[in-house]
């Protein structure tokens, strides 16, 4: 909904999605092996198969004025085939190496219609064929990892992973295809270090590489058009140090501190309707961890995440640089807070509480922070036997207003974008009974 249809009545988009639904089919068979070829040596492996069929119809917004893109049918026809298998050799108390080889191969067809405005909307009738994209992914990646007992108290953990990926699109409606964009061979390090002075501190320090390249099922993941600009694949370097301290008993914590370094990180840019490149961004933060257990009956725990996500060197949207922009749909920062009681072996109370802060919905940090909140969550168990038990629980205790927003082109009252909002859930409450056959 736009701001003035949540503000007038924020229950109104219940009208107007009245026959809107979704029909989704989820099925997975796997094969597993776990074979002890001799003491010290282990292989396991595991070959599946995915399918993945979804049916979305939904009216975004029931306002005439906007056009017919707001009514879209999306069908999703995915299957995905893989194959892993690990070596684990135990050389010594000292040493452990492992590496292993992982294989897959998806298939996957995407079509999106767009249909006329109706309340309600009539999703047998569409006016035009958006997409209708049968593309390809193929994923090999092999890795070798090395698990090392330098002293009693020091433990390093070096690593690397190296990616490459293949695939073609076929667009139906005109038949153009275009291969994937080649990323190379996408080379992974890593390196973890564990100090651990005393049974009741360790100090830890992580560092490492991995991956993002860029989805959908046309131009620009896929090469469509020769005059397209290559992408190359977002390498995230990334560090953390950390502290865990079990200073008294019963009570646990951690302090860490971390960074990531992102180039050529890619988005999809609310304000000009097009995968674009975002440029080279930084994401820091301080997360903050405790848990008590105060008795056998009590157990609190907290976490504070502080987090910042900006471009630090830029490319271009709209003509305006976005160097020294907050990457949008990043908050601040995010807690949470929970006690859990039990008084005795067949109850059990837990009270949670969930926040995040506001954050930017547009590129260009131009129309305002939203989607602070917080909320609040209770579960009962009761436990009925050894098998059976009976819970309740109640989602968004205090009934507090929340909505997701973003910003959003789709929507053209005024010839321009503007934000959108999704009303977040009410309270609601569930009552199941858990049978252990």
């Amino acid at each position: 909904m736009t701001a003035a249809q949540m503000a007038a009545d924020r229950w109104q988009s219940f009208a107007h999605n009245a026959n809107d639904g979704d029909t989704r089919d989820m099925r997975q068979a796997s094969v597993h092996l776990d074979w002890k070829i001799r003491p010290d040596l282990h292989l396991s492996g595991r070959l599946y198969n995915n399918i993945y069929q979804d049916d979305r119809r939904v009216t975004f917004t029931g306002n005439s004025g906007l056009g017919n893109s707001p009514r879209q049918r999306r069908v999703w026809d995915e299957e995905q085939n893989g194959l892993s298998g690990r070596l684990t050799w135990r050389a010594s108390a000292q040493l452990t190496l492992d590496g292993g080889v992982q294989l897959e191969r998806q298939r996957n067809h995407y079509q999106r219609w767009r249909y006329a405005y109706a309340l309600p909307t009539d999703f047998s009738q569409p006016t035009t064929t958006s997409n209708d994209d049968s593309h390809s992914l193929d994923n090999s990646a092999v890795f070798v990892q090395a698990l090392v007992q330098a002293t009693p108290t020091l433990r390093l953990v070096p690593g690397w992973r190296i990616d490459r990926f293949r695939g073609d699109t076929l667009i139906n409606t005109s038949g153009l295809r275009g291969s994937l964009q080649d990323y190379g061979h996408i080379n992974q390090p890593k390196l973890s270090m564990i100090w651990s002075p005393s049974a009741s501190t360790s100090v830890y320090a992580n560092w490492g590489r991995t991956f993002q390249i860029l989805t959908g099922s046309r131009a620009p993941a896929y090469l469509t058009s020769a005059s397209q600009a290559p992408f190359g694949a977002s390498i995230n370097t990334g560090q953390e140090l950390g502290v865990k301290l079990a200073p008294l008993d019963g009570l646990e914590t951690r302090v860490a501190l971390w960074r990531q370094d992102a180039t050529d990180e890619v988005a999809n840019m609310p304000s000009t309707g097009t995968t674009v490149g975002l440029g080279r961004t930084r994401r820091q933060g301080l997360d903050l961890q405790a848990t008590l257990r105060a008795s056998e009956q009590l157990r609190l725990w907290a976490s504070h995440s502080l987090q910042e996500a900006r471009v630090v060197q830029a490319y271009t949207a709209s003509g305006v640089s976005l160097a020294g922009k907050e990457v949008f749909s990043t908050p601040r920062h995010i807690s949470n807070l929970g006690i859990e009681y039990s008084p005795d072996a067949q109850w059990r109370l837990t009270l949670q509480g969930r926040a995040q802060g506001s954050h930017y919905i547009d590129d260009l940090n131009a129309q305002g922070k939203h989607g602070a909140h917080v909320l609040f969550d209770l579960s009962v168990r009761r436990a009925l036997s050894s098998r059976a038990s009976l819970d309740l629980q109640v989602r968004n205790l205090a009934d507090r207003q929340h909505a997701y927003t973003w910003y959003d082109n789709f929507f053209w009252p005024s010839g321009s974008a503007q934000p959108m909002s999704s009303p977040g859930a009410p309270r609601s409450v569930t009552l199941a009974l858990n049978l252990k056959m």
